[in-house]
Formats: C-alpha cells, sequence, structure tokens
C-alpha cells in the first residue's frame, strides 16, 4: 500500500493499493484512503492547531489497519515518510518501507549483558560506516540484482545492492531495526540510492520490487487529471473541497475494479482512426463501465415486442460504444 502527498495546490495525503489489475497486466495504485493534509501557513490563518504530515500518515495508517485486522500490510513511502516516530507508530501492526538518507546513523546491536555488566541496559552498540563511505570502500560486497521498471526500463535493469541490518537512531526515540538496501547504478546513470524496510526478515530484491511499483501512484494522479477531473474542480466550501477529490480518486477504483469483469485478454483499444493503441488504457475501463451501464439501461427500460420497428440492437451497441469511448 503506498503513501502518498500531492503538493500542488491543496495537499491530498492519498493511501493506495498496489495491486496487479487484469486488464492491464500491470501494477496500478487503487486510491482507497485520502485525506486533506493542510499547510502549516492554511492551518495558522484559519487559526487551527497545525498537524504534520507524517501526523496524518500515522492516523490514516492505523485506521487502515484496523479495518483490515490480521493481514499483513506494508506500506511504501517516499523520503517524506521516513520518520522514527511513524516507523515506531505502525511497526506493530504494519511494515514500513522507504527511502533512507545515505548519512542515516546505523548503529550495531549492543552487546550482551553478562553477570559482570553494570548500569543500565545499552539500547545501540557501536556506531555503524555511513552508507555513503560504503559506496568508496573498495572492501564492501555488491551483489547484482535485475529489476523490472526501475526508471522507465520495461525489460529489466541490472543493479548492484548491498544489504544488513542495523539498529536506526535519533536521539529522544527508542532505536529501531531495519534492514537496509544500498543501491547503485552499474551504468552510473542514477545516483546511488539507499532504502529500508522495518521488517529486517524480507529480502533485499523484495524491499526494492515493492518500492519500484509505488512510482506508479504518478500514473494513477495523471489519469485522474486527465479522466476524471481531479483538480480541476472549483469548489468554495470547505466540505465540498473535502469529498470531491476524495471522491473522484475513489471513483477511479471503482472503475479499475469493475472494468476487470469487462475487458478480458481479447478485449481490443478502443482507438480513432489518427491515434492506434496497441494495449487497454483506463480511457477504454471508462468506456467499458459507461456501456455496461447506459446498454444495461437502455434494455432495462425498453419494452418488449413494441408494434413499431425496434432499433437493431447492434446498431444500440455502435452508437453506444461511440459515445462511451470518446474523449
Amino acid at each position: 500500500m503506498a503513501i502518498s502527498s500531492k503538493p500542488v495546490g491543496l495537499r491530498w495525503l492519498s493511501f493506495m493499493v498496489l495491486t496487479p489489475v487484469p486488464w492491464t497486466s500491470l501494477v496500478k495504485a487503487l486510491p482507497v484512503l485520502t485525506l486533506l493534509a493542510p499547510s502549516e501557513r492554511s492551518d495558522h490563518q484559519r487559526g487551527r492547531r497545525h498537524k504534520l504530515l507524517t501526523d496524518w500518515a500515522r492516523q490514516g495508517a492505523l485506521q487502515l489497519c484496523r479495518w483490515l485486522p490480521g493481514r499483513r500490510i506494508i506500506f511504501v513511502g517516499d523520503s517524506s515518510f521516513a520518520v522514527h516516530e511513524l516507523a515506531h507508530a505502525i511497526t506493530a501492526r504494519a511494515t514500513l518501507i522507504s527511502r533512507l538518507r545515505l548519512d542515516a546513523s546505523l548503529f550495531a546491536p549492543p552487546s550482551k549483558r553478562t553477570t559482570r555488566t553494570v548500569g543500565r541496559p545499552a539500547q545501540k552498540g557501536p556506531a555503524l560506516p555511513k552508507l555513503k563511505t560504503l559506496l568508496s570502500n573498495p572492501a564492501t560486497t555488491w551483489a547484482r540484482i535485475i529489476v523490472s521498471a526501475w526508471y522507465g526500463h520495461v525489460e529489466g535493469k541490472t543493479l548492484e545492492i548491498t544489504s544488513d541490518t542495523a539498529l536506526w537512531y535519533r536521539p529522544g526515540t527508542p532505536v529501531m531495526p531495519i534492514r537496509w538496501v544500498l543501491v547503485r547504478d552499474p551504468d552510473g546513470k542514477r545516483a546511488p540510492q539507499a532504502f529500508f524496510s522495518t521488517d529486517i526478515t524480507l529480502e533485499p530484491a523484495e524491499i526494492i520490487a515493492l518500492f519500484v511499483r509505488r512510482w506508479q501512484i504518478e500514473v494513477t494522479f495523471a489519469e485522474t487529471r486527465a479522466h476524471l477531473g481531479v483538480e480541476t474542480q472549483r469548489q468554495w466550501s470547505d466540505k465540498a473541497i473535502a469529498r470531491t477529490t476524495p471522491a473522484l480518486l475513489g471513483l477511479y477504483s471503482f472503475i479499475s475494479l469493475w472494468a476487470c469483469d469487462l475487458l478480458t485478454g481479447t478485449t481490443t483499444p478502443y482507438a480513432a482512426a489518427w491515434y492506434r493503441k496497441t494495449s487497454l488504457t483506463f480511457s477504454d475501463a471508462i468506456g467499458a463501465v459507461r456501456l455496461a451501464i447506459w446498454i444495461g439501461d437502455i434494455n432495462q427500460h425498453s419494452p418488449p415486442n413494441r408494434e413499431r420497428q425496434n432499433i437493431p440492437q447492434e446498431r444500440i451497441l455502435r452508437m453506444a460504444q461511440a459515445l462511451c469511448f470518446a474523449t
């Protein structure tokens, strides 16, 4: 499940399920919970107490955990959500995967206590080398993996990774056991990156694969703007603002799931004479759902066996397709 904030205009915090959708043969990000997270400036202007973005994320994540008891939930967010307080708040019920700073403070586990040990139990052991120093250390052991959909590489991209477990620490908060993964591009086209998971049993390749799925949220935002009018509505009421965008994002998920029953592997993408498509897109999903509603409505309300000549069903279908799939 991805966590994403939309900073353009009003700031929305959206939780999306990252799941394969059969009619696209791809992973899609389907919004399930969207919250309006006002900026500090907006709250001050309205005389309200400001709530941090991570506080909204913690509240939304815990709410989803309550809605889905007993499920294994993995939250994937960008670096805005790589915060100790958020990780500690949800780690008992879910897993958090995010980016990690190359200069993050990582420590080894504390030494085991013996009968001669005095004082309070240590929370952490000695400090570990910074991840950025591992990049230039010739003793660092790198493994090669192939990751699909890495910055547009559909057929897979070869990456070099190294990984280990450590205690992530910041003064004022308890230590957090994490598995970190350091990634570098053998071709040197991308800067090295680091990721972490609060579930230390996850394999490094699995952590990267889950994080790469999160990039589909940009497709969701683009398609909801283009086809559902997100960010184009002009409401002046606070209640209208708070309900319109979450409703439209929810409509995106509803259409994507309904289209799974309507679009099959043999369905041909609807294309105009000047634009040929080779794969199904969200506009095809919208058209298929419209067609199911409209054709069903026509058949339901048209009386059978009328004396006048009925319009052939094939003609009605062609007319409805032209209207449903028009962009």
